[in-house]
């Protein structure tokens, strides 16, 4: 094996510790200051880094972004999942919701950058596009699981299909975190998701139709 040959994993195992460093300084300046409110050099500076360390990992503060955003979907997608993975044959959708409810991250400084991005997005149709893309993957993710959880417990008509009804799941999330963003009240805002997503998966009694 080479001297080059060697050398790579190392390169490797820094270029990734470098990236994760600036998405964590990224994340904490956007949350202090606002997505727009930033720049390339402020996300530098905040994780020690030069600008030829950024253009390394990044081509934008967009696509730093992106790379934000597609990690806490994952992380949300897997708090999803997991809790509807601990269901046996005899799926019990309220039980899943408390389980879901109580697990899924409702973080608020992670809200503000979402929603400073939002607006961005909303002005620039290719970035929502992106954003659609990658919003798309937690509406799989639910869907994924109802469908297989499908004959075990039958969903309101009222929601037509598994897709209607993941993007009702998805909606109730959105509408809620909304409301936290303004009462930061955690508690609350688990409580109302509760109801909500209680109410749209069931006949409204907390059990299967």
């Amino acid at each position: 094996m080479t001297t080059g040959e060697t050398a790579a994993p190392r390169v490797t195992r820094r270029r990734v510790r470098t990236r994760a460093n600036l998405l964590d300084a990224a994340f904490a300046v956007f949350a202090t200051k606002g997505f727009g409110r930033v720049s390339i050099e402020e996300v530098c500076e905040a994780a020690g880094y030069s600008r030829g360390a950024f253009y390394s990992n990044f081509d934008s503060l967009d696509e730093l972004f992106f790379a934000l955003y597609r990690q806490r979907a994952d992380l949300i997608a897997d708090q999803v999942s997991g809790a509807l993975a601990l269901d046996g044959p005899d799926l019990d959708v309220a039980a899943a919701v408390d389980r879901v409810t109580e697990v899924l991250l409702l973080d608020l400084d992670w809200l503000l950058v979402k929603t400073d991005f939002l607006v961005h997005a909303a002005r620039d149709p290719q970035v929502a596009e992106t954003l659609l893309e990658h919003r798309s993957r937690l509406r799989r993710a639910v869907a994924d699981r109802l469908a297989r959880a499908q004959g075990l417990a039958q969903l309101p008509a009222v929601l037509g299909d598994i897709d209607g009804a993941a993007h009702a799941v998805v909606a109730a999330y959105d509408g809620v975190t909304t409301q936290l963003l303004l009462d930061k009240d955690v508690d609350s805002a688990r409580g109302w998701l509760k109801q909500l997503l209680t109410a749209l998966l069931t006949d409204g009694s907390g059990t299967s139709r």
